[in-house]
C-alpha cells in the first residue's frame, strides 16, 4: 500500500536509512516540497511541529531512489519508436518501480528516425520526465551488432553527434561507440566537445584498441572539465556486445575491467539473471569495486508486460520466461527487469546491499552530472527514496517529494 503523507509538502519516516556514509539503522528520512532536509540517525531530528511520521513497514529500509543510464521502455513503448503519450506511460511506471530517473536509450535506426526520436525525447527531458538520452548506436560494430539492426550501422561521423545534439537541444547525455572503427578517435572528440559521455560498446575490438580509447577519452574528459566533475567514460552492458574474455585472447572486456578498477571508466553492469550469471556479476563488484559500476536495465517496451512479441527499434523480439530475444532466436534483445529487480538479484549474487545501492544510484547520477540533485539520501538533494520491506520488495517510491503508486506488476511479482 503506497502512504499517504499527512502533508502534500513536508514529512518524515523511519527506518534503516542508507545513507552514502553507512546505514543508520534507526534512521530518520525528512523532506520538505522537493528536497531532503534530514537524512540521519532519530537521535539527531527534532520532530517538533512535524507531523506524525509516514507509515512504513517493520524493518522498512530506505534507500535512494534509482538510477538507469540505459533503458528502452516499457509497458509496450520503445523510446526510438513510440510517441509522446506512449512514452510518458512508460515512464511514469519506472518511476513507480523505483527507477527516479533514469536516461531514455535508442537503439540504431535510421537518421531520420533517430533524429526524430532525438527531438520528441529531448522535450521530455526539458520537462524533467527523463534526464536525457542514451543513443546506443549507430557508430558500432556490425560483428557485435547484437539486437542492432545492421541496415542503419554507420562509421563514425562527428557531424552526425552534431545534428543529434541540436535535435535533443542538447539533451543527449550518453553514446554507445565501437572504438575500432575508423574515425572513432574523432568522434569521441567531436562527443566530449558537445557535452556527451563515450560509453565503449558493441565492439569487436582487442585490449590494447579498448584500452587506448578509453585513456584517451578520460584525457579528453578531464581537459574539458565538465562543469567541475571528475568525469569519465563509460563501458555499455560489459561482456554483452562484445567478445567472450579469454586467456589468450583477452578483448575488449579485460582492458574494460582494469580502467574500472582504477577509476578510468564506469562499467555497466545488466544484473537481470539473463545477461550474466550471478558469479560473473560478485566477481564484476570484487574486481572493479561498487564506485566504477553503473548497474543498468536496459529495458526494453516488454517491461511490465508479459511473455509475447514486441520490437526493440526496428526489429522484432520474441519474449519467453521472460529472456528476450531477436524474432527467430536471435541474440539477447535487452531486459525485461526494472532496475530495482537487478539491484534484488545483485544482492542475492552476494554484493553487499550498500555496494549494490551505491551502484544503482550515486555512481550514475556521478555519470549524468547530477550528484548535487540525485543518487543519495542527504540533505538538499531531491526528495526521491524508496521504501523497501527488509527483504527488498517495494513498498513505496518517493519521488520530487510526491508518493507514487506502485505498479501493479509489481505487487502481483510478474516480470520478476
Amino acid at each position: 500500500m503506497t502512504p499517504t503523507a499527512p502533508s502534500a509538502t513536508r514529512g518524515y519516516l523511519r527506518g534503516t536509512v542508507l545513507t552514502p556514509d553507512e546505514p543508520v539503522s534507526d534512521g530518520v528520512l525528512a523532506f520538505e516540497g522537493d528536497r531532503i532536509v534530514y537524512a540521519g540517525p532519530a537521535s539527531g531530528f527534532d520532530d517538533a511541529g512535524w507531523p506524525d511520521p509516514v507509515a512504513v513497514p517493520p524493518g522498512a529500509l530506505i534507500i535512494p531512489g534509482l538510477v538507469d543510464l540505459h533503458c528502452h521502455g516499457a509497458l509496450g513503448s520503445d523510446f526510438a519508436t513510440a510517441g509522446p503519450d506512449g512514452i510518458r506511460q512508460a515512464v511514469s511506471f519506472l518511476h513507480a518501480s523505483g527507477t527516479t530517473s533514469l536516461l531514455a536509450s535508442m537503439v540504431t535506426g535510421s537518421r531520420q528516425s533517430l533524429l526524430a526520436a532525438a527531438e520528441r525525447l529531448g522535450a521530455l527531458a526539458r520537462e524533467g520526465l527523463i534526464a536525457g538520452i542514451h543513443a546506443e548506436g549507430p557508430f558500432l560494430s556490425p560483428v557485435r551488432r547484437g539486437a542492432q539492426d545492421p541496415e542503419y550501422l554507420l562509421a563514425p561521423d562527428p557531424d552526425f553527434v552534431d545534428a543529434l545534439v541540436e535535435a535533443s537541444d542538447s539533451e543527449l547525455v550518453t553514446m554507445t561507440y565501437a572504438p575500432e572503427l575508423p574515425g572513432a578517435e574523432d568522434l569521441v572528440d567531436r562527443l566530449i566537445l558537445r557535452g556527451v559521455t563515450p560509453s565503449l560498446g558493441h565492439t569487436d575490438a582487442d585490449d590494447a584498441t579498448a584500452a587506448a580509447s578509453l585513456a584517451w577519452a578520460r584525457d579528453e574528459m578531464d581537459e574539458a572539465g565538465f562543469d567541475g566533475y571528475a568525469p569519465r567514460p563509460t563501458v555499455t552492458h560489459l561482456f554483452n556486445g562484445m567478445p567472450p574474455l579469454h586467456h589468450r585472447s583477452p578483448g575488449p572486456a579485460a582492458a574494460c575491467l582494469r580502467a574500472a578498477r582504477k577509476g578510468d571508466a564506469v562499467v555497466e553492469v545488466i544484473a537481470d539473471g539473463v545477461h550474466m550469471d550471478p558469479a560473473m556479476v560478485r566477481t564484476v563488484f570484487e574486481l572493479a569495486g561498487a564506485g566504477n559500476i553503473a548497474l543498468v536495465s536496459d529495458a526494453i517496451a516488454a517491461t511490465g508486460l508479459q511473455d509475447g512479441s514486441y520490437r526493440l527499434g526496428n526489429l522484432a523480439v520474441e519474449v519467453r520466461a521472460g529472456t528476450a530475444r531477436l524474432a527467430g532466436g536471435g541474440s539477447i534483445a535487452g531486459g525485461t527487469a526494472t532496475l530495482l529487480q537487478c539491484l534484488q538479484r545483485t544482492v542475492a549474487a552476494g554484493v553487499p546491499l550498500h555496494d549494490a545501492v551505491r551502484a544503482a544510484a550515486e555512481v550514475p547520477a556521478d555519470v549524468l552530472r547530477l550528484a548535487d540533485e540525485v543518487g543519495a539520501l542527504r540533505r538538499g538533494l531531491r526528495a526521491d527514496a524508496l521504501v523497501l520491506t527488509p527483504d527488498l520488495q517495494l513498498h513505496a517510491v518517493l519521488r520530487l517529494g510526491s508518493w507514487l503508486d506502485a505498479p501493479e506488476t509489481l505487487k502481483t511479482g510478474k516480470n520478476s
